[in-house]
């Protein structure tokens, strides 16, 4: 039966190759592949009779059996006998020449079969070719093409059949007349042609090794003639270029002889050809083979093709290479590979064409010609060898051109002349600078990277191949050690190769290290016969100095540091070990850090004192100066780098510094003054730095020296005919002047302290004073920072307390000058700060300030700097730090002044200096006065000390002015006025006795309130400034209230809106807080209050009236309920503030809010439309009366002071707004007051919902507030439930995460609010008892119903309910009693047997047309099945597994995930005790749960990986339950194909008789509505047929299934007709 069976597969499969889908038609080929890989004869006989009897099938499809084919035949050559073979020979034959046009696809597959076959059966394929391929009749185009496929697949059995077959072919070259057969030719004598050279170079592999050249070179001489004589001159392109594809390899066969004649005219054709075809690499190929051949045969005439030749493929190489474009890179690769056999056979030619085009104008033609150049450099090497001077000469014009890709490719032909040895020649030296020069090029004018097909630019720029290049010549090729080194080191100082330093200083280091190895004899620098090189002061000069910016140039700051240490011993041969130890911990340093995290400072200073201590361990005066003189010598160097030329003027001042000459150090300073450029800051601050730095070991000698040069000629004014330049010399002169002043202030700032207090008046301010006239703002800015730092060198100096400075007041006047000149609305230059800070440091010395020069300083600064205008958020961050600085220094002069008088009159007199900034209509001035005030009240506080316990008499006055300022309009000023008012706070402590460092609780709490103060919401904020004015009502002390309540009652006409109204927030704070104190005053307060709420709605008002409200409603509570119920709804703000009034006594609370219970219930919740009572959709509107009453409870609840009235009230409070939610969802308001609601929802300020459910919504979670259960409002808020309730779809679930928030929340208050939703059981309202019931029954998911002993009660009340005529009330019913298993689970047993008839009896619910009754039932079954006792669930398994069965198949996924769970539950609760009657339910299960496994519903998915997890173990087979152990583990991702084929082998192999059942139970599947389940059902089928034995074929009805698959194949579904494909390959077990 075998061969028939597999026929019928075959057959079927066949058919289906029409399929409209690629990819079920590849998987329809793969099958039939399948099919071939288990009976190939028999598979292959059916295809082929196929494509006999379907002579019209389609070529597509045709192509597509063939490639099968093709396919088996490649993998199964081996087994294929003779008839098959020359079956399977006869019909590719045939289909290849069925159609004498070309069908490309078709073709082609068919001669593929042809060439598969001939890789065993050469002769039988070749007999049927042949047959097709007789002389005198031109052969069809794919017969020659199955012969070229076959010469490259099988050189060894198709050489010896060439010779015949090149005599029958050539004269059928002269009857092709179409190019197309023309091409064919061609490709089989290029592939005859490389066959037969592959079969001669193995020929002792070869089965006939006599063959030789000669045998073929006739044939192909004359296959040659027509090919190139002829068929080269046609016009078709693809012609020419098989053409000459062909001529390459033919050229090697042809006879010497006949080559070497036909060279003349064959390479000018050949060369011609590139002007015909844009792709130019098969030209290039065949020229090369063509070269090679001419090569190999010595010939003669070549010699006279030469120039033709080099300027052909000249003008190839120069084409620009794009990368996009693979063939053009492989062309460039074969014109390189003829230059290359050019090279090596007529090398002085080759050099004479190419080096003059060095000179062209044509920049590709340069660059083309250095490419050229490299390559035969390297691969032509020993013939290059004598050649090295002639063109290392030839290399001089291209060094100096200016175009980037030529420089590129200057620096490639240099690299390759360091590996072969032309740098060491004469003039290999500038090869080197070369590189060097490219090193140096900046970074920022590399050219951009363009995309990868742009012409314009190289790949790499050319700076960075430099850098490569020089670093690799430098540490892999030897021989050029001795070249580099030490010739580099020539490139260090000049600063045209500053940005070469990182490449040069790591090429240095690497050279050497190397010479060090050698020994120290070769690494000694002999400077007498290299006068040229830098003496190793010049060096040291330059890497210390060019390491002060160490990140710049690539990190050049490390690789100095590590050439400096290298060559300790040319520097001085005392340094070796102290740099070993100083330098690898400067390099540490940089390591730790990044450009953006490096301090500069911090930097210069150890590089500074890495130069002091080299000085030191040298100790030579002579070296000393000589490194100073060279510093010196480069500083010009550095002209318009100014950091550097800064930094290195700090290391002229420290080197000078420990030189012993003082004649050397005078003459040095003296030739700095004069050469310095002062017309640069920069120059001037750092020559400065320098006499700074110097004046430490020098003190004397500096000022000695900056006395002479300001009586030196220089500073006399020019006259007579001179005067034609005044005004350039004297601007000279006053740069002059600033450094000189800024000389000395630096003298004063580093100079030891000891020997400045002496001369400080004396010698430097003496010679400072007398340009204090200037007008000049730069020289104005010099004086101002000498004076600053002088004035800072007196106070930091040991003696400053005994120092008096008699010209303090003249210099604090002269800055009060300065400061007053600066413009008041801008900041551009620190004139302000330094001057401040010069005050500063002279406010603390003696003789003290006048009180009206002090004041006069104070007025001054203030209204120098507060009113300077911000600038505009990013944009320009050095103002903003300029600012930021000079506020600084204001602070510290407002701190010293204050310093000076420490007391509660002092403290006073600073803030009425601040008083009318603090209140200042313009914000930003306001900020920066509180900012000033803080820092002095903290100042003072710090330094507070109170001898004796006086009063601080002025406390009042001071928060009166600061509170109000915690509402300012800017955050900022919030926040210092808090600052303030804590500061004033522990002022009254102090003065109270208590210690500075004793923490007050309650003052402490203004710190936590300053996040409040930094939100915009005025609520938050206005509540902040409450919590405030408690803080300073407990703290105040009783004679301080009546002058700060006056001072906050005048601050009720502040300007400033928001602090007008933090004045009345406080005062009505302090009046709550410490009315007692103004008992009189509480009535006359109260009434203003009230008058303004009938003028105002401002919120202090409506505050005020509350008092009002409250003793009203004291007396008339009905009454006042009654009249505020009465309101127009919405309430406005006006009532809904008197309703919060209401709660501020818990006694009359709680008698307002049974008033309002009472009116709830007084009339009916909503009633019915109109319209609702004609249609069938329903239409209610609200009652007014219970509907304001929602609102006053919420309003009134709302009110924190509620509380305990709440708590009273509770359980009747919950379930009436419970129930008034539930009976309002859905509810619509009174048509008159929806307009009303829509406007107030477009309101600025949107009043509460007054929406019926939302309004009782939102009076339930005040209530729930208000009771003390937050947790049970955030817990909703989080999970949604609040909005879940107002919603018809939602409400259920919402009202279920009540209970359960209740039940973990509110305990103790279920007891009392259960008794008062059991009472709502016989509600006319369905909708209330489907809410009571889902509140009750989701509170037995909670254990805290057995804590408080009502689980009884809640079951029996639920119990009750079963039988309601509500679906939903007996769904939640059994949701109820299931609950029980997670909320008391230790009780399931007692009550298993109530619990399950009741469970079970859902599963049989009649009256429930959706099954969501059976579907809760089968959710709380499952939860119940492990609690219950074993006794109580055994009987009803098997009653249970069958009622759910029809449920796995449910177009309704809960319903599938639920019975699949159940089933799932059932397993688990019997494992280990199956009996036989289960067990036939789970091996009926088997099948859905693995197809159910693709269901499209995740819940479903899960599920069934579940229950096939549970039903593992009652399989008894413990490698089965294993393996769905692994394959299902959730969470884990499953690769669905490989689990059913572990399972399908699995089952075959220890349930073998399943197999049957197994298949027949999927077969219903095969029609099931969804497409990955019809998928995965024959994929199911034909994993179990793959691991069965083919013994138990009889289990299956083969028949059946294989017209079950053969219908899946015209599914509309492309997935199932693959699967349906793909098993119909595999049954062919079954045959």
């Amino acid at each position: 039966m075998a061969e028939p069976y597999v026929r019928k597969l075959s057959t079927i499969l066949l058919d289906a190759v029409t399929d409209k889908d690629p990819l079920v038609q590849e998987q329809v080929c793969g099958a039939l592949c399948a099919l071939g890989d288990a009976q190939p004869a028999e598979a292959l006989r059916a295809c082929e009779e196929y494509l006999w009897q379907h002579e019209k099938l389609a070529h597509p499809y045709r192509t597509m059996i063939l490639r099968a084919m093709e396919t088996v035949v490649s993998g199964h050559i081996s087994e294929l006998d003779k008839d098959v073979a020359r079956a399977v020979i006869f019909l590719a034959s045939s289909e290849m020449t069925r159609a004498k046009e070309l069908v490309c696809d078709w073709q082609q597959a068919a001669s593929n079969v042809l060439v598969a076959v001939g890789k065993r059966f050469i002769g039988k394929v070749m007999e049927e070719v042949l047959s097709k391929f007789q002389p005198g009749a031109l052969p069809h185009y794919y017969v020659v093409q199955t012969l070229a496929n076959l010469a490259a697949s099988n050189v060894f059995g198709m050489v010896p059949f060439l010779t015949s077959i090149l005599s029958t072919m050539l004269p059928m070259l002269g009857m092709a007349k179409h190019d197309t057969m023309r091409v064919a030719f061609c490709c089989a004598l290029q592939r005859f042609s490389e066959s037969t050279l592959e079969y001669l170079a193995n020929l002792d592999q070869a089965p006939d090794p006599t063959v030789r050249k000669d045998t073929f070179a006739s044939d192909i001489f004359s296959a040659y003639d027509v090919l190139f004589n002829h068929w080269m001159q046609s016009r078709e392109a693809k012609l020419r270029l098989a053409v000459v594809e062909a001529l390459g390899p033919m050229s090697h066969l042809l006879p010497s002889e006949k080559l070497e004649e036909q060279l003349p005219k064959l390479l000018p054709g050949v060369v011609a050809l590139y002007r015909k075809h844009a792709e130019a690499f098969h030209v290039s190929k065949s020229l090369g083979q063509i070269l090679e051949a001419a090569v190999g045969v010595g010939s003669r005439t070549l010699e006279a093709q030469l120039d033709l030749l080099l300027a052909a493929l000249h003008a190839q190489i120069c084409v620009p290479v794009e990368s996009s474009s693979p063939l053009v890179v492989s062309n460039q690769k074969e014109v390189l590979r003829c230059f290359t056999v050019l090279a090596c056979c007529a090398p002085d030619r080759l050099l004479a064409f190419l080096l003059p085009k060095l000179d062209a104008s044509n920049e590709r033609t340069r660059v083309g010609t250095l490419q050229v150049l490299r390559h035969v450099i390297n691969s032509a090497a020993p013939q290059m060898e004598v050649k090295k001077p002639f063109i290392l000469s030839s290399m001089r014009l291209p060094l100096l051109d200016t175009n980037t890709k030529v420089k590129r490719a200057v620096v490639q032909v240099i690299s390759a002349m360091a590996h072969h040895g032309y740098l060491e020649q004469p003039g290999g030296e500038a090869m080197v600078e070369y590189i060097v020069q490219q090193c140096a090029l900046p970074p920022e004018s590399e050219p951009r990277k363009l995309a990868p097909d742009s012409e314009d630019l190289p790949e790499d720029g050319v700076r960075a191949i430099s850098i490569s290049t020089l670093y690799l010549v430098s540490t892999t090729v030897d021989r050029m050690s001795d070249v580099l080194w030490p010739y580099l080191l020539e490139f260090l100082t000049p600063t045209r190769f500053t940005g070469a330093l990182t490449p040069l200083c790591r090429s240095l280091v690497h050279l050497a290290q190397k010479k060090q190895e050698v020994g120290a004899d070769a690494f000694l620098i002999q400077y007498d016969g290299n006068v040229s090189l830098p003496s190793p002061y010049a060096i040291t000069t330059r890497l210390l100095t060019v390491s002060s910016h160490p990140y710049l140039g690539d990190g050049r700051g490390a690789a100095s540091l590590r050439l400096l240490n290298v060559l300790h011993r040319n520097i001085h041969p005392l340094l070796g070990q102290r740099w070993a130890t100083t330098i690898p911990l400067l390099l540490e340093h940089l390591d730790e850090h990044t450009e953006e995290t490096l301090s500069q400072k911090e930097w210069e200073e150890k590089l500074l004192a890495f130069l002091r201590d080299t000085l030191t361990v040298v100790s030579d005066n002579t070296w000393t100066c000589q490194l100073s003189l060279e510093m010196s010598k480069q500083l010009p160097c550095y002209n318009g780098i100014a950091q550097e030329k800064n930094f290195l003027y700090k290391c002229i001042g420290t080197t000078l510094g420990a030189a012993s000459s003082k004649e050397v150090v005078r003459k040095q300073l003296q030739e700095l003054l004069e050469t310095a450029r002062h017309q640069e800051e920069a120059e001037r601050e750092g020559l400065a730095c320098c006499f700074g730095i110097c004046a430490i070991s020098h003190l004397d000698d500096v000022l000695a020296q900056l006395e002479d040069f300001m009586r030196s000629d220089v500073f006399r004014k020019s006259t007579g005919i001179f005067n034609i330049f005044k005004d350039r010399n004297e601007n000279e002169v006053e740069k002059l002047k600033g450094t000189l002043i800024l000389c000395y202030g630096h003298v004063a700032a580093r100079a030891p302290r000891e020997l400045v207090l002496a001369k400080v008046e004396s010698d430097i301010l003496r010679n400072i004073f007398q340009y204090f006239s200037t007008k000049d703002p730069a020289l104005k800015l010099c004086l101002v920072q000498s004076v600053c730092m002088a004035s800072q060198a007196i106070c930091s100096s040991a003696q400053a307390n005994s120092f008096h400075f008699s010209r303090k007041a003249e210099l604090v006047a002269q800055m009060m000058e300065f400061i007053k000149a600066e413009p008041p609305d801008s900041l551009r230059t620190p004139i302000r700060k330094k001057a401040m800070l010069a005050c500063t440091y002279m406010a603390s010395l003696e003789p003290a300030l006048e009180e009206h020069v002090q004041a006069d300083l104070i007025h001054s600064c203030l209204h120098s700097v507060l009113p300077v205008l911000p600038e505009p958020e990013g944009e320009d961050d050095h103002q903003e730090s300029l600012y930021l600085d000079t506020m600084r220094a204001l602070e510290g002069l407002l701190t010293g002044l204050l310093r000076r008088n420490m007391t509660p009159q002092g403290l006073q007199i600073m803030v009425e200096h601040l008083s009318p900034w603090i209140k200042s209509p313009r914000g930003h001035e306001r900020v920066r006065a509180l900012s000033l005030s803080a820092c002095l009240l903290r100042y003072f506080l710090e330094h507070l000390h109170v001898s004796a316990l006086v009063p601080f008499h002025n406390l009042g006055l001071l928060i009166g002015l600061f509170s109000p300022r915690c509402a300012d309009l800017w955050p900022a000023t919030r926040q210092e006025a808090v600052s303030c008012v804590y500061a004033l706070l522990y002022l009254q402590l102090g003065y109270e006795g208590f210690s500075r460092d004793y923490r007050d609780d309650v003052a402490e709490r203004l710190l936590t309130l300053k996040e409040g103060l930094v939100h915009p919401d005025s609520a938050i904020l206005f509540h902040t400034c409450n919590s405030i004015a408690q803080i300073i009502a407990k703290r105040l002390p009783p004679e301080q209230l009546i002058s700060l309540l006056l001072t906050m009652f005048e601050g009720l006409g502040d300007p400033d809106r928001n602090c007008s109204r933090a004045a009345t927030v406080m005062v009505n704070c302090l009046l709550k807080e410490r009315g007692n104190m103004l008992q009189e005053k509480v009535p006359e307060i109260v009434s203003v209050l009230r008058s303004k709420l009938q003028e105002t709605r401002e919120e202090y008002i409506l505050q005020a009236a509350q008092h009002s409200v409250h003793l009203l409603a004291s007396q008339h509570c009905a009454a006042v309920v009654t009249s505020l119920l009465g309101s127009p709804l919405p309430f406005d703000s006006h009532t809904c503030t008197l309703w919060r009034a209401l709660a501020v006594e818990p006694s009359l609370t709680t008698q307002v809010l049974g008033l309002l219970l009472e009116k709830l219930s007084k009339d009916v919740p909503f009633k019915e439309t109109r319209a609702f009572l004609l249609s069938s959709s329903p239409g209610r509107v609200a009652t007014l009366l219970p509907l304001a009453a929602t609102c006053a409870l919420c309003e009134v609840m709302s009110a924190p002071a509620s509380g305990p009235a709440v708590l009273e009230l509770y359980p009747q409070l919950f379930a009436a707004l419970l129930l008034r939610i539930s009976c309002t969802v859905g509810v619509a308001l009174p048509r008159n007051l929806q307009a009303k609601e829509r406007k107030g929802v477009g309101s600025a300020v949107a009043p509460r919902s007054l929406e019926p459910c939302s309004s009782a919504a939102d009076a339930l979670q005040a209530m729930l507030l208000r009771g003390g259960n937050e947790d049970v409002v955030q817990r909703m808020e989080l999970e949604g439930g609040w909005q879940l309730l107002r919603t018809s779809a939602g409400h259920e679930e919402g009202v279920t995460r009540l209970a359960s928030a209740m039940a973990k929340f509110a305990g103790p208050r279920l007891p009392l609010v259960m008794k008062a939703l059991v009472c709502t059981q016989s509600s006319v309202y369905e909708i209330q008892r489907v809410t009571s019931t889902s509140f009750l029954a989701e509170l037995l998911n909670s254990n805290v119903v057995n804590d408080l002993m009502l689980l009884e009660s809640l079951l029996d009340n639920l119990a009750a309910r079963q039988k309601d005529t509500c679906a939903s009330v007996r769904r939640l019913v059994l949701r109820g009693l299931a609950n029980v298993a997670s909320g008391s689970p230790d009780k399931v047993r007692a009550h298993g047997p109530q619990l399950l008839t009741a469970v079970i009896g859902g599963l049989d619910d009649r009256d429930d047309p959706h099954s969501l009754v059976a579907l809760e039932a089968m959710v709380g079954l499952a939860r119940l099945l492990d609690l219950v006792e074993p006794q109580d669930l055994h009987p009803v398994l098997l009653h249970v597994a069958i009622r759910i069965r029809p449920f796995f198949d449910s177009e309704k996924m809960e319903l599938r995930s639920a019975s699949i769970h159940l089933f799932g539950h059932l397993n688990k609760a019997c494992q280990g005790r199956c009996e036989d009657v289960f067990l036939e339910q789970v091996v009926g299960g088997l099948v859905p749960l693995l197809l159910h496994l693709r269901d499209p519903q995740g819940p479903v998915t899960s599920a069934c990986r579940f229950a096939l997890r549970m039903c593992g173990p009652n399989l008894q087979c413990d490698e089965l339950a294993a393996a769905l152990q692994k394959h299902l583990q959730e969470g884990r991702g499953l690769h669905f194909g490989e689990f059913l084929n572990t399972t399908c082998k699995l089952l075959m192999h220890h349930f073998p008789e399943l197999l049957g059942r197994l298949v027949s139970t999927g077969l219903f599947y095969f029609k099931s509505s969804w497409e990955d389940i019809r998928a995965a059902a024959p994929m199911l089928t034909g994993f179990l047929v793959l691991h069965v034995e083919p013994e138990l074929r009889p289990q299956v009805d083969l028949e059946q299934l294989t017209a079950a698959l053969q219908l899946l194949l015209k599914d509309p579904a492309p997935l199932v007709r693959m699967k349906a494909a793909e098993t119909l390959g595999r049954l062919v077990k079954f045959a």
